[in-house]
């Protein structure tokens, strides 16, 4: 690190301090304004917006650790939390998220369940587990950042480090809210790609073919997933073991988590803040294109770590990222690559934080504590939520031994406790608000079982039994409470326009030709348009990997695919969008 790149680092932090300081006024006006830009924000930086906060420090580190240990097999972990929610959202997923027209995925109940008790039991559980995951997340981004930080500042405590890091994120996010958020990250987008594609450029000069056949392990590139993983039963890596088992458990809960919807994070807050449906569903699509740069760079640091470093030289494999950056990039070119993936993990931060203070203030304080508030009181208690957000979440940091530790908890764990409330809540027309809080509150519970029973247990067994509590839960409550009114059924039919078990529902709705057009046509075009997502997200993904590596003929391969799956898309697709306005 020279004085070039000190200056470079500084200077950014000024550039997005200062777009808080910018964007107060225009924030402060109301609560819409705070937590959705007053839903006039461009679709485009929406989709950066939410992408870029996807492409965090921590989630990076983990991303680079799992390939150093298992190779391009580890792709299939991430399944695990459902990186194909891209394909979801522009088939379909999008347009109803904004149609729902409401601030938190709390308050959606109300639109969902109704008023009543049960809706209100609903809003509340959703409210107390989106919470809960968020203060996790920023628990998990507290350990990451302070590993980071401190092979580059290593005169402080990574702790401390990572203190300062989060203390001016908070400073933006708590005076700009989703204005400030949203701007800084469209330039934080810019940060990340340069950043991403010097890496991944000075690893395909640096690393020759030859070099990496003589470093990588047999079948390190092979994608297909083997039943065991005997190589790493010992070392603290024995939950591998059975990869076969894990790869079906991750698949069947990305599919079940994108198939749910947003769970309640600041993935839902960009869509709500969409301009109309046809923006949410280009924000749907938009979404996974600015984080393909995010898998050359994996893939560039990842491999000059093992040419470098070693597969058996590394005793912590989530310090590859910052050990590689420290030692393989020049001078100069360090403060930018470190500018990036600051800008990075304060996206991911500041849209966690901003979020997560929505819930507090929308769905807790307004209607329970203050509920003739004006607007200004609204916004000054935001500000208040928003240190108590970040708060908690270090608390959690500081009890984490690792990234990991954080990360498949809440993965593994705590999201099984939601998925199978969050399909049923948009496929069937007979779950109920009593169901959802059922499902979730026993699914929840079951979820601290685990780590206290049987620390370490692998995922394969973790899932499957807090989904199926969460699942018996949520059926059985359904069915022995009333179902929701027949007006707040109809009228969210109408409005949202969902596929599935609605039958009954729909005879009931008096829609226009244009609602009837969308309800008959969604479930099969739909599903072909998620399916053609799928290639093109994983077609894309993979590509800048295989590039990188000097694997030109799979790299070809996979631009065709993409290619073929996005042509295809313009057609069934994009020009069945709906009109402007909508």
């Amino acid at each position: 690190m020279n004085f070039v790149d000190y200056t470079i680092i500084a200077l950014y932090f000024v550039v997005v301090v200062g777009m808080g300081f910018v964007y107060r006024k225009r924030a402060s006006q109301d609560l819409d304004a705070y937590f959705l830009g007053s839903k006039r924000l461009p679709w485009l930086w929406l989709a950066m917006s939410g992408s870029v906060s996807n492409f965090d420090i921590t989630g990076t580190m983990w991303i680079i650790s799992m390939l150093f240990l298992l190779g391009m097999r580890s792709m299939w972990i991430h399944w695990m939390w459902g990186w194909m929610m891209g394909a979801f959202f522009l088939a379909f997923m999008g347009k109803w998220v904004r149609r729902s027209n409401v601030m938190t995925g709390a308050e959606w109940m109300l639109t969902r369940f109704g008023n009543g008790a049960g809706g209100l039991a609903a809003r509340l559980s959703a409210a107390l587990i989106a919470v809960i995951t968020m203060c996790g997340m920023i628990g998990y981004d507290f350990q990451g950042i302070g590993k980071f930080a401190y092979e580059f500042f290593p005169v402080l405590h990574p702790h401390t480090l990572a203190f300062i890091i989060m203390g001016i994120t908070t400073l933006y996010v708590l005076l700009g809210g989703l204005f400030s958020v949203v701007i800084t990250d469209v330039i934080q987008t810019v940060f990340v790609t340069v950043a991403a594609i010097l890496i991944g450029v000075i690893a395909y000069v640096k690393l020759s073919p030859e070099a990496l056949s003589a470093a990588l392990p047999a079948d390190w590139t092979s994608l297909a997933p083997t039943w065991r993983i005997e190589t790493y039963t010992s070392g603290g890596h024995g939950v591998y073991d059975m990869f076969g088992l894990l790869v079906i458990t991750w698949v069947v809960k990305g599919i079940l988590l994108n198939a749910g919807g947003p769970g309640g994070m600041y993935e839902l807050q960009r869509f709500l803040a969409a301009r109309d449906t046809r923006d949410a569903a280009k924000i749907g699509a938009a979404w996974s294109g600015f984080m393909i740069v995010r898998w050359g760079m994996a893939m560039g640091i990842t491999l000059l770590a093992l040419v470098g470093l070693g597969l058996n030289d590394v005793e912590d494999s989530e310090t590859v990222m910052p050990m590689v950056l420290r030692d393989y990039i020049p001078a100069g070119a360090k403060g930018l690559v470190l500018a990036g993936l600051l800008a990075a993990f304060m996206s991911t931060f500041s849209s966690t934080v901003n979020s997560g203070a929505s819930y507090l203030i929308r769905d807790f304080w307004q209607p329970f504590v203050r509920q003739r508030s004006d607007e200004r009181h609204l916004v000054q208690a935001s500000y208040v939520a928003t240190v108590t957000i970040v708060i908690a979440g270090i608390l959690i940091g500081f009890q984490a031994k690792s990234i990991a530790q954080i990360w498949e908890w809440l993965m593994t764990a705590l999201t099984a406790c939601v998925v199978v409330p969050n399909v049923l809540r948009w496929y069937w027309w007979r779950m109920n608000g009593w169901g959802y809080a059922a499902g979730t509150m026993v699914g929840m519970v079951a979820a601290f079982i685990p780590p206290i029973v049987a620390p370490g247990a692998p995922m394969y067994a973790v899932f499957p039994f807090v989904t199926v509590y969460s699942l018996v839960a949520c059926i059985a409550a359904t069915l022995v409470t009333r179902p929701v009114d027949s007006e707040t059924l109809k009228k969210f039919y109408a409005t949202v326009r969902p596929f599935g078990l609605w039958r009954c529902v729909r005879k009931q709705c008096a829609l226009s030709p244009r609602q009837e057009a969308d309800a008959a046509e969604s479930p099969l075009l739909a599903l072909m348009n998620v399916a053609l997502g799928m290639i093109a997200i994983t077609s894309c993904y993979l590509l800048p990997m295989f590039l990188v590596g000097h694997w030109h003929v799979r790299a070809g391969i996979c631009l065709a695919l993409t290619v073929a799956a996005v042509g295809a898309l313009y057609f069934t697709w994009y020009r069945t969008l709906p009109q402007p306005g909508e």
